[in-house]
């Protein structure tokens, strides 16, 4: 045998691709994009997949509705998760297709007593969500999303607050030293540049009209009363709110030959678009039921009721064992699940940090990632060997272009996904997903190639 057939080599998938393929990742692309600019939040994700889901014939779900072979439903969990399912011709005692990934991703979260007047100008007080490089996010445009409850007339009123993506619409900055004054900040560690209480959002000048003798803050008042006649909130309404700010910039093609995609918030949309697409896009009943979860609070360690440790996966699929008159832990036994999250791409720009054997690269394809965590893999599910070959399989047979992954050297650093607690619920599962380049970033970038062979792999996944 030769050492081409005996060594592995990850090579750039631009050599395997079929004709269909070059167009396909191109066309995938643009739909992409255009889902990343509308669901810069969780709930924002949530309304576009379930509107997506809907127009392919999928259709909201509860424990008293019927469930024959080829439906396809939903379920949406606090309207910040959702989790989609078309149902097989095989019973739920020999297991689904599950893919999970999360919709959440790094951000500016704006705090429940946010508003001030300070020499002049309005800001609102912040508390940064998920993993961040802190100085990545001053001097930026950005975007405010995200929902008031208020209480009318003895009852909850959810409003939606979205300012900074439309023509015309203001945007909102966190303002940061100009180098000439800024000796004894740059001497600083990289954390502690810019520090964590100094990520305020500036949001007004102009102080108010009205007459109030009572009011020293002028501006604070302005600044409330244009937000009463927007969305008939007091201050007090903050408490009740969820809001944050995401950066405003538009997804775009990167390069001269468009074959990267920057934008924000790929981790983990670039996983959970294509988990779902693929879903949407079965055109035969599958043998085993797909299932497709989507949750939050991942960047922040998947706890509360709408991360990946909450019970509302297990309501969701015990509601559909019932159905079947199957027992949930048989289900869970035989079910097989990718745990769809990203992988760092190796970055020739930091050589230092990687290990270059193992680390994803960019256009190289679909990554498997066997194991995740820290030092001694802690926090990681490990995948078998069994499993790892009986996805190698289903890639190998459905042509997909895929590689393996790892996150840097060893000691590096590292990090997890919610691979853990789908395993600990007794089901295989293996890391999948698309090398990302600059993650966790404002600004994050990936190959168009890696996108598209995701949205393959899975579709090739729940078919098996």
């Amino acid at each position: 045998m030769t050492s081409e057939q005996l060594f592995y080599d990850k090579k750039t998938g631009f050599d395997r691709l079929t004709e269909a393929d070059r167009q396909g990742i191109q066309t995938y692309a643009e739909g992409y994009k255009t889902f990343l600019d509308e669901a810069k939040t969780e709930r924002d994700a949530v309304k576009e997949i379930a509107r997506m889901a809907e127009a392919k014939g999928f259709r909201a779900w509860t424990r008293d509705d019927t469930l024959r072979a080829g439906d396809k439903i939903y379920r949406i969990n606090r309207h910040k998760g959702i989790m989609l399912a078309v149902i097989g011709e095989k019973s739920l005692a020999e297991g689904v297709r599950l893919t999970a990934a999360h919709l959440d991703a790094p951000r500016v979260d704006i705090r429940t007593v946010p508003l001030y007047e300070d020499n002049g100008m309005a800001f609102f007080k912040t508390h940064y969500y998920g993993g961040i490089k802190k100085y990545q996010w001053t001097t930026i445009p950005l975007e405010l999303r995200g929902v008031v409850c208020v209480c009318d007339k003895g009852e909850v009123k959810r409003i939606e607050v979205r300012v900074g993506d439309k023509p015309g619409d203001p945007k909102f900055v966190i303002t940061d030293l100009l180098p000439h004054l800024a000796a004894n900040q740059m001497s600083r560690k990289a954390t502690e540049i810019v520090k964590g209480e100094g990520l305020n959002i500036l949001v007004g000048s102009v102080p108010s009209e009205t007459v109030d003798e009572k009011c020293s803050e002028k501006i604070k008042l302005a600044v409330m009363e244009h937000l009463n006649r927007e969305y008939g909130m007091t201050e007090a309404d903050f408490l009740s709110a969820e809001l944050c700010c995401v950066p405003a910039f538009g997804a775009c093609d990167i390069g001269f030959d468009r074959s990267f995609v920057g934008a924000y918030g790929h981790d983990d949309r670039v996983c959970s678009y294509p988990a779902a697409t693929s879903l949407f896009d079965l055109t035969e009943t599958p043998a085993h039921t797909g299932v497709c979860l989507l949750v939050d609070k991942e960047e922040i360690g998947s706890d509360g009721v709408t991360g990946m440790q909450s019970r509302a996966f297990e309501t969701f699929m015990g509601d559909l064992c019932r159905a079947q008159d199957v027992l949930l832990d048989e289900c869970f036994e035989n079910s097989v699940c990718l745990s769809a999250d990203v992988c760092n791409a190796f970055d020739p720009n930091y050589p230092e940090v990687s290990e270059k054997r193992n680390d994803a690269r960019a256009n190289c394809g679909f990554a498997l990632v066997k194991y995740t965590g820290a030092r001694g893999k802690s926090g990681t599910s490990d995948a078998t060997a069994e499993l790892m070959a009986r996805i190698r399989c289903i890639f190998d047979k459905a042509g997909i272009i895929w590689q393996t992954g790892q996150l840097g050297r060893v000691d590096q650093g590292g990090g997890g996904t919610v691979a853990m607690y789908l395993a600990n619920r007794n089901i295989d599962t293996v890391d999948a997903g698309v090398p990302v380049l600059s993650m966790h970033a404002p600004f994050e970038c990936i190959a168009k190639l890696d996108l598209y062979m995701a949205y393959k792999g899975f579709g090739a996944f729940y078919k098996d």
